[in-house]
């Protein structure tokens, strides 16, 4: 098969890859409602965790990083080159953001692009979750943790790799992982974004009537 058609299906794989909607998937092995119909509206791990269902919100999570990893994984194991590579892991994030089984509306892409991360280099993954993690944990704002690891990933890419042309791809998914969390962008400069946790706190004091 030519190289140049190999590349083209492999592109055309990961995107259809990439397009699987597993907050949708998991909400219906779960019984719950579709993810679209309530919250933020957005197919992803963390509307899913609105439903009160850690379960579906843990597959929704592990499902979407694992076809981010799985795409880049076989460009890898197939030989393709750095540039093949590069647009695989474009194709299975961007088929994410943009399903083809979701009328190209979909998710914000954090687990999707922390499992392209991970297979492209281990230690990217890993710095770059880690990053997420202290921002979570220390200030409470899942976007804000998204945002700001987003913003760190291409610079821990060029600190391990140089002027590799995957540095490249990781910026053009930062860029795009970024502008996905315009909105809540706004609400935290507002001050109106709500916090990792706040949503349950909420619901406490509606059910209990106290602060």
């Amino acid at each position: 098969m030519p190289p140049a058609l190999t590349l083209l299906l492999a592109v055309a794989a990961a995107y259809l890859l990439g397009s699987i909607p597993f907050a949708v998937v998991s909400s219906r092995l779960f019984g719950l409602a579709d993810p679209r119909t309530y919250g933020s509206k957005n197919p992803g791990a963390t509307n899913v965790l609105r439903s009160g269902n850690k379960g579906a919100a843990v597959v929704t999570l592990l499902g979407d990083a694992a076809k981010g990893w799985l795409a880049v994984f076989l460009a890898q194991q197939y030989g393709l080159p750095t540039s093949g590579i590069a647009l695989v892991a474009l194709a299975v994030f961007f088929g994410h953001l943009f399903p083809v089984f979701l009328k190209f509306k979909g998710g914000k892409g954090v687990a999707t692009a922390a499992g392209v991360l991970l297979a492209l280099d281990p230690w990217l993954g890993l710095a770059t979750l880690g990053t997420w993690l202290f921002i979570a944990y220390t200030l409470r704002y899942s976007s804000l943790a998204a945002l700001i690891a987003a913003a760190a990933a291409p610079i821990y890419a060029g600190m391990l790799w140089g002027t590799d042309g995957l540095v490249l791809a990781v910026g053009i998914m930062s860029m795009a992982l970024i502008g996905k969390h315009w909105q809540n962008l706004q609400r935290l400069l507002a001050g109106s974004e709500p916090r990792i946790g706040g949503a349950k706190k909420a619901a406490k004091v509606l059910k209990t009537g106290k602060k």
